[in-house]
């Protein structure tokens, strides 16, 4: 491609001329070559917008940062078909109070002219609408579409009546002017916050208590209590950084989201969440999603957390710092309670995905974890794991189970007698297994389902032994499917992930841990079953070689043809020359065996 080795904009249109895609790059002529060249590297999303690229253009520009800036303008203006693209939807937000004789408190996302009073207006709806549950349960007011004084002594309150979360005027049991004081106190919250609240109640206790107005000064500290209670919850999401933005991404098989919690004054005063299909590798999405959320908010907050690395971080940070006039910087914690939120965020995101994908959040939670310690481009829906057992290298075996989107997929489970190896040899067993399985996905992957189907991840219960062992199969079959062992401790618990790079702790990731320790344990549970299985074929097939006439072949024939030994000693004489593998003779040294041993068996008393 005869492009310029120097930093740009480059701007990809379809056959029709509309734009599809917009990136940036240091050096145009290796960035936009890499789009033409081997697609094996390349995820779905890049595949399919290659496959529609018709001709593209580009703007020179002095450096990266322009660049940058270049290409935030150009998407919002164009909103590219590929790009991943937010969209604004923050409105105006308001608080209406009704004017009415019972006044009824609400969240509304227009001002209408009713004559009710509006409080606001107010961006984030998430706060909106948590002020105004918060100011109802505090002041007891209903939420519910009875009307007043209509509905009173008409029906049974609701559930709400009886945990003390309405005062419950269809009863009959507050006066008007009693219920017109709780309104206003409530507005003055929603007005002023708690902490003004705090002070006008309190001091209103102590005018009641005053006044020997015990009663009153007991709601007045009722209502006090609920305002503390709610700011403890808030403090479980409260930080010791005043302000900034904590961002986390989740990806499923088929759907990715972006959640962004946003505090100020060390609380949580918004959250939004960006549903969106598949976007790739994390670390160029989370760039592409800072670049895009910021050119949409106004505010910037001094410091950006986010749950992974981005890409182009230092060319964000100058960018951001100089939309905001301040220094802002962008960091990717590891520990203490700046990761402990992170993980929180990426646990609402995931919870969103689930409720795309039809799985639960702790799935999704566990799949993102696994593939970003993993070093995965993608959460891996589809993971095959092995295990081999045997018994001082008799009746060798081995057992392949499969998850698909976090859940055991029973249907694909497989089992395997291994044919090669004799005696104890894990890496050889290993190794047989592996290259049988990929022989048949040579031969069925046409069909994308059974063997035909190539795994995201394959998981051994072993270490290095097993990787070394199976990595040359993989490179036979020229394969890049992502390749980890499964390490226990002394107490046969899992306790890390080996791979060729070495290993990775998991025990302080809750849900990779579980995800995986499930994984070991049913591998174990399929593989020794099996060998449990055939052992005691093989006993059996030992016990009827006894007979004179009866060899290995005839044995394995007889327990092939009736199941079980139990079987063969109840079966006619007949039958057993009816078998395959047998004739008279051998049929009747059968019969006669178990005949002669009915008849050395002691009577029971």
């Amino acid at each position: 491609m005869n492009l310029p080795l120097h930093p740009g904009v480059y701007i990809m249109h379809d056959h029709s001329g509309q734009i599809i895609y917009i990136g940036k790059a240091k050096a145009l002529k290796n960035r936009v070559s890499q789009y033409f060249g081997s697609e094996k590297n390349h995820a779905e999303k890049v595949r399919q917008m290659v496959a529609h690229v018709d001709w593209f253009e580009y703007i020179l520009t002095d450096s990266e940062f322009e660049a940058l800036v270049l290409e935030a303008s150009l998407i919002k203006q164009h909103q590219p078909k590929y790009n991943i693209l937010l969209k604004d939807d923050k409105g105006y937000h308001y608080i209406r109070v009704t004017k009415e004789a019972w006044p009824r408190v609400s969240q509304v996302q227009q001002k209408m002219d009713d004559g009710a009073v509006y409080l606001g207006p107010y961006v984030s709806s998430w706060a909106t609408r948590q002020s105004v549950d918060e100011a109802l349960k505090i002041f007891r007011l209903p939420s519910c579409t009875r009307r007043f004084p209509q509905d009173i002594g008409r029906r049974r309150p609701c559930l709400n009546y009886y945990i003390k979360q309405c005062c419950a005027p269809c009863l009959g049991k507050i006066s008007q002017e009693e219920y017109g004081e709780l309104v206003r106190e409530a507005v003055d919250f929603l007005r002023g916050g708690s902490a003004s609240s705090v002070h006008q109640l309190e001091q209103k206790m102590r005018e009641a208590s005053e006044h020997l107005q015990f009663e009153r000064a007991a709601r007045l500290r009722d209502r006090l209590l609920a305002i503390r209670r709610m700011a403890g919850r808030q403090k479980v999401v409260a930080v010791s950084v005043p302000e900034q933005d904590v961002i986390a991404l989740a990806q499923g098989a088929d759907a990715a989201c972006f959640q962004v919690f946003r505090f100020q004054d060390a609380r949580l005063c918004d959250r939004e969440s960006f549903p969106m299909g598949p976007v790739g590798e994390p670390e160029s999405a989370r760039g592409a999603f800072l670049e895009q959320y910021y050119t949409i908010r106004d505010r910037i907050p001094p410091r950006v957390t986010l749950d992974g690395p981005a890409e182009n971080t230092d060319l964000l940070e100058r960018w951001l710092s100089e939309k905001a006039g301040r220094a802002v910087h962008i960091t990717v914690p590891q520990k203490g309670e700046q990761a402990h939120l992170a993980e929180m965020v990426r646990s609402n995101a995931a919870e969103q995905v689930a409720q795309t994908t039809g799985r639960t959040g702790r799935e999704t939670s566990a799949l993102d974890e696994l593939g970003r310690l993993l070093g995965l481009s993608h959460p891996p829906q589809y993971i095959e794991s092995y295990d081999i057992s045997n018994l001082a290298g008799e009746d060798n075996v081995a057992g392949m189970v499969v998850f698909a989107n976090g859940r055991p997929l029973r249907s694909a489970y497989r089992r395997f007698r291994i044919k090669t190896v004799e005696g104890q040899d894990d890496y050889a067993s290993m190794r047989e297994v592996l290259f049988r399985r990929f022989q048949e996905y040579e031969a069925h992957k046409e069909e994308d389902e059974g063997f035909g189907h190539l795994p995201d991840l394959i998981l051994l219960d072993g270490g290095k032994g097993q990787i070394s062992a199976v990595q040359p199969v993989l490179e036979h079959f020229g394969l890049q499917v992502p390749l980890f062992g499964m390490v226990k401790d002394n107490s046969h618990r899992t306790r890390a992930i080996t791979g060729s790079g070495g290993a990775v702790a998991i025990n302080s990731h809750r849900a990779a841990f579980t995800l995986v320790s499930s994984i070991q344990d049913e591998v174990h549970r399929w593989a020794i079953s099996y060998h449990r299985q055939s052992r005691k074929k093989h006993t059996f097939s030992s016990s009827l070689t006894q007979i004179e006439g009866i060899g290995d072949r005839r044995a394995k024939a007889l327990l092939h043809h009736f199941r079980t030994v139990s079987a063969i000693r109840e079966a006619t004489l007949e039958e057993l020359a009816g078998a395959p593998c047998m004739n008279r003779p051998a049929a009747e040294k059968v019969y006669a065996y178990f005949r002669q041993e009915e008849n050395c068996t002691p009577p029971k008393n």
